[in-house]
């Protein structure tokens, strides 16, 4: 694309398209280098569209563009589309020329979020001012309604939305987390949240000197108010401002804001309070459902925000927002923005977010994105900047600064603890992943001072509604004018109960029935839970005792055949997380899990000790040999739902064993596949030839009889556990005597026979001889266990 003439914008963007299906990436971005630099506003601004849709891939998500969340670091596509897309690249320089210009680019409403959607095609304005005096009305209809967003705006809309379009499957296998996209947004998110210095300027200028903010920034605007979730910083809108050269620090603020608020709405904000009450009844589709990349996107996203909130500088950290007066202007807009950020633009919409991941995702391990996310919300002392030794942080008390935050996000902490609450319950706790989770929850909660700052919280929120009404206005009067040093305390009390009053009710609604984290209610709650984990760890133990009776039983002996031979033994169902590793993580888990929750509730470790004992032995005397709870139904055994609760938290289980066909269970580790197969052909042949002689031998009720069924397999012989509808009626069919030569393909049995013969051969034996011999004795083996069994019987 070096021709020495510039081309037209229609041929421009015919040859950019006829280059992305035959030329490479780096060669393409290398042209594409050049026009941006080449080529004026007005000719680039017919491409844009194009490019930012071959980048991040349709809206619809049938184009899949350059696939930013599938690329992986091996690829060697991955070092150019970073080096393209970073945010001081040239894709950032062309949005910024464009910017300079004032264009804009449309997109269709149908992709917005589903509250935003909604609150358009009511003609109600949206929250967020991003998608104010925006709308552009077709003569068609309100069907087709679009939104006009400039450069900026318009590239971080799609930039963002690529996350939720749906991805199709990878062909190599790679964690999100190393993704191009997710690499690119954790650049985004330092560049234009930076927790040290400023925005860098933008790279492009026009013949105006700069890039045009949508408004430049009034000094008048203040954060100070409670409760009150003012939809921006900005005070105007680009459509109501003409084109002015913005200061440095408004621009500054423009673009952070922009990009932050972009990434909340499309990411979080697919929920409303309205739609998330809807959501309690069954019958209601949910609108929106997001994946565990998209979970991790959001707590990337929130790390940022809190390392950015926190590089606040301490003399403005300091200085509390009740105490501000509309004359404290001297903080720059950057510092303001810090200030308010996580509560302003954040908290609501992930609030709704967590609660509805909490209460939809599936019962599994992936659940720890989830809730990784929600811990990193509510420990913002974690992203200080502050290097802190790992041993040290174990036991650190959380800093009394901190109160602020809690009580101004009480239901990040209360509300969302009781919903894992009933989550865990339900919970298959004896897998160590799942444990884990519990662990890593209690152990938060634990953290010193903590428990002590939600309580006091939830004080504050209880406090009668009448202290409300002693409130003064945000400008309080000084003793020189008017006022009183006596009621500054209760000033500030008042503050704080409003401040966390309008919290919950912003989230939750005026008519909430807020419960207690630490009410008689919750604490019954959390006894159960205490059951369960108890019940957990004992299972755990169980299982683990299990295991090492089994590995022992099958030792060293068990290589001479003395060990038990049944193949069933290897097929008792356990997940790999039910190794005995993993349950003695299991164990250690749900141990410091107890110890966390006793510190966290007060509760009396006599009490506990006490409850754990007799559970215990509950369980060793009775449930132990129990199946769970079941009815007896037409087609078999029918779970009730306690059976099912006993077998999420492991009180109970079924002794799951292969009831197939036993030639055909799936080749073990210690066989061999060539044999296994070519064995199985051999007996195959035999029993098909000589299965009527087999037949009517083992039928005979004499000795002879007997001893046929011995060394013949009979599958009606062997015992009969409660089976499943479709297993019982396979093993209704009738079962034939029938030559199994499987055990041959063993390396145990291949091992054996080959100290036999190593053994003859030192004798003096011939490989026939010894074969003789293996064959006389297996016999006389079988012969003796026969005559045995009928003395047992007669016995």
């Amino acid at each position: 694309m070096a021709a020495p003439t510039l081309q037209q914008p229609s041929f421009l963007l015919a040859n950019l398209r006829n280059d992305s299906t035959t030329k490479p990436l780096l060669h393409r971005c290398q042209d594409l280098v050049k026009i941006i630099d080449d080529y004026p506003a007005k000719e680039l601004h017919v491409i844009f569209p194009w490019l930012v849709e071959t980048v991040f891939g349709s809206l619809d998500g049938i184009l899949g563009g350059w696939n930013l969340r599938l690329l992986q670091a091996r690829s060697h596509e991955y070092n150019i589309a970073l080096e393209f897309l970073s945010p001081s690249g040239p894709m950032m320089k062309l949005v910024y020329k464009l910017q300079a210009e004032e264009y804009k680019y449309e997109i269709p409403v149908n992709y917005l979020p589903g509250p935003v959607k909604a609150c358009i095609q009511q003609g109600v304005l949206p929250e967020c001012p991003l998608f104010h005096n925006k709308l552009q009305f077709p003569l068609s209809g309100l069907l087709t309604l679009n939104l006009a967003l400039n450069p900026f705006e318009f590239f971080m809309f799609n930039f963002a939305y690529c996350l939720i379009t749906p991805k199709p499957p990878p062909q190599q296998q790679g964690s999100s987390t190393d993704s191009a996209y997710f690499v690119l947004v954790d650049m985004y998110l330092k560049y234009f949240l930076p927790s040290e210095g400023s925005v860098p300027p933008s790279p492009f200028s026009d013949s105006r000197g700069s890039v045009t903010a949508p408004s430049p920034r009034s000094t008048s605007v203040s954060f100070s108010g409670y409760g009150v979730h003012s939809p921006s910083l900005l005070k105007h809108h680009i459509f109501q401002q003409p084109s002015v050269n913005a200061d440095p620090a408004a621009q500054e603020i423009w673009r952070s804001e922009t990009l932050l608020q972009m990434f909340v709405e499309v990411w979080l904000h697919h929920y409303s309070l309205e739609m998330y009450q809807k959501l309690q009844s069954p019958q209601v589709k949910e609108p929106f459902s997001p994946t565990e990349e998209h979970v991790l996107v959001v707590r990337l996203l929130v790390k940022n925000l809190h390392a950015f909130s926190n590089s606040l500088k301490p003399d403005q950290l300091t200085s509390s927002p009740p105490t501000h007066s509309h004359t404290h202007t001297h903080t720059s807009p950057l510092e303001e923005f810090k200030r308010v950020v996580v509560q302003r633009f954040v908290q609501q919409k992930l609030y709704l977010f967590l609660q509805h991941c909490f209460g939809h995702w599936p019962l599994d391990a992936s659940f720890r994105a989830v809730l990784e996310t929600w811990l990193s919300y509510i420990q913002p002392w974690r992203y200080t900047g502050e290097k802190i030794n790992p041993q040290a942080d174990q036991n650190r008390t959380v800093p009394e600064k901190w109160e602020s935050f809690v009580q101004e996000n009480l239901l990040m902490y209360t509300k969302l603890f009781q919903v894992l609450l009933n989550r865990a319950v339900r919970t298959d706790l004896v897998n160590a992943k799942n444990a884990l989770m519990v662990f890593r929850v209690s152990k938060v909660f634990a953290q010193p001072n903590l428990a002590d700052m939600i309580q006091k919280g939830e004080q504050l929120f209880l406090e009668p509604e009448h202290v409300l009404h002693h409130r003064q206005p945000r400008g309080y009067l000084t003793p020189n004018q008017g006022g009183s040093f006596l009621s500054s305390r209760q000033r500030v009390v008042t503050d704080m109960v409003f401040r966390v009053k309008s919290h919950v009710y912003a989230l939750e609604g005026q008519d909430c029935q807020y419960k207690q984290m630490f009410g008689n209610e919750l604490r019954g709650a959390v006894m159960k839970l205490i059951q369960i984990i108890a019940q957990a760890r004992q299972t755990a133990k169980r299982i683990s005792d299990h295991s090492n009776e089994v590995a022992a039983s099958n030792s060293f002996l068990s290589w001479f055949g003395v060990g038990s031979s049944d193949l069933n033994n290897t097929f008792s169902g356990a997940e790999p997380e039910e190794s005995g590793e993993c349950l003695k993580k299991t164990h250690e888990f749900l141990d410091r899990a107890l110890e966390h929750l006793c510190q966290i509730f007060k509760l009396n470790q006599g009490q506990l000790t006490q409850l754990i004992s007799t559970l215990g032995s509950c369980q060793d005397e009775g449930n132990c040999k129990q199946l769970p709870d079941c009815i007896q139904g037409e087609n078999g055994l029918m779970l009730t739902d306690l059976g099912r609760k006993q077998i999420i938290s492991g009180q109970r289980r079924f002794d799951i064993q292969y009831q197939g066909d036993p030639e055909l269970q799936p080749i073990r580790s210690y066989e061999s596949a060539l044999l296994v197969r070519l064995l199985y052909r051999v007996s195959s042949l035999i029993n098909l030839r000589f299965g009527a002689h087999m037949d009517a031998v083992c039928s005979r009720p004499d000795f002879p009889g007997r001893l046929c069924r011995h060394f013949l397999s009979d599958g009606d012989s062997a015992p009969r556990l409660n089976q499943s509808p479709l297993s019982r009626r396979w093993s209704e069919r009738p079962r034939r005597p029938r030559l199994s030569l499987r055990r041959l393909a063993s390396f145990r049995t291949l091992m054996v026979l080959l100290l036999i013969y190593g053994l003859g051969a030192i004798l003096s034996f011939s490989p026939v001889s010894s074969s003789i011999i293996i064959l006389t004795g297996g016999f006389l083996y079988g012969l003796v266990l026969t005559l045995l069994q009928d003395k047992l019987k007669t016995h």
